[in-house]
């Protein structure tokens, strides 16, 4: 513990002498994807939008591969207000805003349209919001796709399938209600140590979406992939409050401007990112499988029967299926 807070420590004084020492402002934005991933790509299109705006007098400087934390030491830099700027997982906000809960839920969306509907629609800007109450704002969400299981040693065609094994998951306790529902057991595990513990046969498997499932080579150990998309948990770009409220209202409107150009461009990223990874791990032996999903959906049903009457939850839920 104390040599995390010391490490702590280091990158908040490190990023605290580094913010004013040119003619112009710097945001630092950390995260823990990799340089070939779509949305670190947005963020740079982000980055390039937002000099150019400004005429250089606001930019932004970006650590990935968790260079700066996790990304839960990312955002309680951001609470800080030592670092600017970090991209999380929707879920890795639950703890910080329970209502993000809501995008764990299997089956939510009824396609892409849907949940892109609902996401730039009034309700994802609500929960944007919502994050102020943590000293943090939402800039956006990226498109993360669908995630779907991926095994080392047979295909999952079935809940059944999974009986037996055990899964990693995120730290994300809707999503280990998930896999427990559908008959796996649900075996949260950091990343960065996930392609080791598939390696070592601490777990079975895992879920994610195609592009990471190829970025992070898990594709050489897993060799089936079975596309149920179960979840489409999307990626949120979120700014210190801190640092917000000391932007100026120009720099607060270059910085809205370029997220909401990159957010269309990442959405093509990721299109093309999608299409590329499922070619490449096919063609490394990676069997690829298109199950029923309705004997998932009728698995997990009970997931959303457990929703408490009245809870704010079970509300947002109705009011995203019920959307057209």
């Amino acid at each position: 513990m104390k040599s995390k807070l010391f490490v702590l420590l280091i990158v908040f004084f490190y990023l605290a002498g580094c913010q004013n020492n040119f003619d112009y402002k710097v945001l630092k934005l950390a995260h823990g994807l990799d340089q070939k991933h779509p949305v670190h790509k947005a963020m740079l299109f982000m980055a390039e939008k937002i000099k150019e705006k400004s005429k250089g007098k606001l930019r932004i400087k970006i650590y990935p591969n968790q260079q700066l934390g996790t990304e839960r030491e990312c955002i309680e830099l951001l609470q800080i207000g030592s670092l600017a700027m970090t991209k999380v997982s929707a879920s890795a906000l639950e703890s910080f805003s329970p209502d993000f809960k809501v995008f764990s839920m299997p089956y939510l969306f009824k396609n892409n349209d849907h949940r892109f509907h609902v996401l730039e629609g009034q309700i994802g800007i609500d929960l944007l919001h919502e994050l102020k109450s943590s000293l943090l704002l939402g800039l956006c969400y990226y498109d993360a796709g669908s995630r779907s299981f991926y095994t080392t040693n047979r295909m999952v065609h079935t809940p059944n399938d999974l009986k037996g094994m055990k899964i990693r998951v995120m730290q994300s306790a809707t999503a280990v209600e998930m896999v427990n529902s559908l008959g796996g057991s649900a075996t949260p595990i950091a990343a960065g140590e996930l392609y080791s513990a598939l390696q070592q046969g601490v777990v079975d498997g895992a879920e994610n979406n195609f592009p990471t499932f190829s970025a992070s080579h898990h594709y050489e150990i897993c060799k089936y992939f079975s596309v149920d998309e179960h979840t489409s948990i999307p990626d949120v770009l979120v700014i210190s409050v801190k640092v917000w409220e000391g932007l100026s209202a120009n720099e607060k409107k270059w910085l809205s401007e370029s997220v909401k150009e990159s957010v269309v461009f990442q959405k093509k990223l990721w299109e093309e990112a999608s299409d590329s990874a499922l070619r490449k791990v096919k063609k490394a032996g990676v069997e690829i499988y298109y199950p029923d999903k309705g004997l998932f959906v009728k698995k997990v049903k009970q997931m959303y029967d457990k929703l408490e009457d009245g809870s704010k939850i079970r509300q947002l839920v109705k009011k995203i299926q019920e959307m057209n």
